[in-house]
């Protein structure tokens, strides 16, 4: 009698390491089963991406242009533009942090629906801005056409104030030769390192930092979302140090929800590297009232305690002057040198001399303060 054949037992598949790894075992899996690839919905991409931990400026970006914070002048003409279908070359400028490629993202989708990204290239001029990428690169899209599409594609271009001048002469022959089927949004910081050539081609939108109540907003809005425990001077540290620059608020609200169980006034400042207000005021004190060499010492030992340089003291000094009462002429003396100071410090003046120089200048402006007009 013959002895029963052994059966291997079907080998356990091994955990997918992340969310792209189970995306592609599952639609292995579906392939092999009825010869069909599954295609996620937008919400199932949602929740992958949710589970992968995205920066949460990736993952609050706004999807439609009603969701842009802010800005609702410049988002209601280019909705005006696509409904009449018109959209001419954009050129949308201002600070980091001010809703620009979330703009143009939000643009696309409206364009182009879920699949957007087959229409559009988006490069950031700070790495590719060399005139081969305009040649090789932009002009190659320009020049296919998608499958079973109409109307135009999309060439996103961030960051483009950082090209050189040769690649923007030629980025302005491209732009001419293929308005057709092709339209470009051009994004930079400063609009007057973009050639008046390119400039006249584009309709051009500024983008201006964004109102204090409008981050503020968005970050109760991530707080609740995410379970941040924000304490209220922590909340108003964030707004202070973020400028109107919506990236730079979430990105060191995640920083300091990763390191901190409550995120109050010191985990930001830690957070981000600026000086406590305290510091600053202990330092603005010292050297209005101390000794020369007593303020001297004070300050270096700050410095090196607290990993300090001396142009986060100056800009702190700056912000720290609009609260005290000094008579007109302290203030411009102090204002003046404290602009030179921060120029000398950024063409690669010693910190040491302009230490000294500073100490000097707030001893002279207290004696300003004191003479008789």
């Amino acid at each position: 009698m013959s002895e029963a054949m052994d059966i291997d037992p079907p080998a356990q598949s091994a955990k997918p390491a992340n969310a792209m790894a189970a995306l592609m075992a599952g639609a292995k899996g579906k392939a092999k089963a009825d010869g069909e690839a599954k295609i996620l919905s937008d919400a199932e991409i949602k929740a992958l991406n949710d589970r992968e931990g995205l920066p949460w400026v990736e993952k609050y970006r706004p999807d439609t242009l009603d969701d842009v914070v802010s800005h609702k002048d410049i988002t209601t003409t280019i909705e005006k533009f696509i409904e009449a279908g018109r959209l001419p070359h954009l050129l949308l400028y201002g600070p980091p942090g001010t809703g620009k490629t979330s703009t143009v993202l939000a643009l696309a989708r409206r364009l182009y629906g879920p699949p957007y990204k087959k229409h559009i290239l988006e490069l950031n001029a700070s790495d590719d801005r060399g005139i081969d990428v305009v040649r090789e690169q932009i002009k190659n899209f320009a020049m296919t056409k998608v499958l079973f599409s109409k109307g135009f594609k999309l060439v996103i271009l961030d960051e483009a104030d950082m090209m050189t001048q040769a690649a923007q002469s030629a980025l302005r022959r491209v732009i001419e030769t293929h308005t057709k089927n092709v339209r470009f949004c051009i994004l930079c910081n400063y609009v007057n390192k973009i050639t008046p050539a390119i400039q006249s081609r584009c309709t051009r939108f500024r983008f201006s930092p964004l109102p204090e109540k409008e981050v503020q907003r968005k970050v109760e809005e991530v707080v609740e979302k995410e379970g941040v425990n924000l304490t209220d001077d922590g909340r108003d540290a964030l707004l202070k140090l973020s400028r109107g620059d919506m990236r730079r608020a979430l990105n060191v609200l995640q920083a300091c929800h990763a390191a901190y169980d409550v995120v109050d006034e010191t985990a930001v400042y830690n957070c981000t590297g600026n000086p406590h207000p305290k510091d600053i005021e202990r330092v603005v004190q010292s050297m209005m009232s101390d000794e020369f060499g007593t303020s001297y010492s004070l300050i270096t030992q700050l410095k090196i305690e607290k990993g300090l340089a001396l142009q986060d003291l100056i800009a702190g000094a700056y912000d720290f002057l609009d609260t005290v009462e000094l008579p007109k002429q302290s203030r411009i003396y102090l204002l003046d040198h404290l602009g030179s100071t921060e120029h000398r410090l950024s063409v690669g003046g010693s910190e040491k001399m302009q230490l000294t120089a500073l100490l000097g200048a707030f001893k002279i402006a207290v004696e300003l303060s004191q003479k008789k007009l």
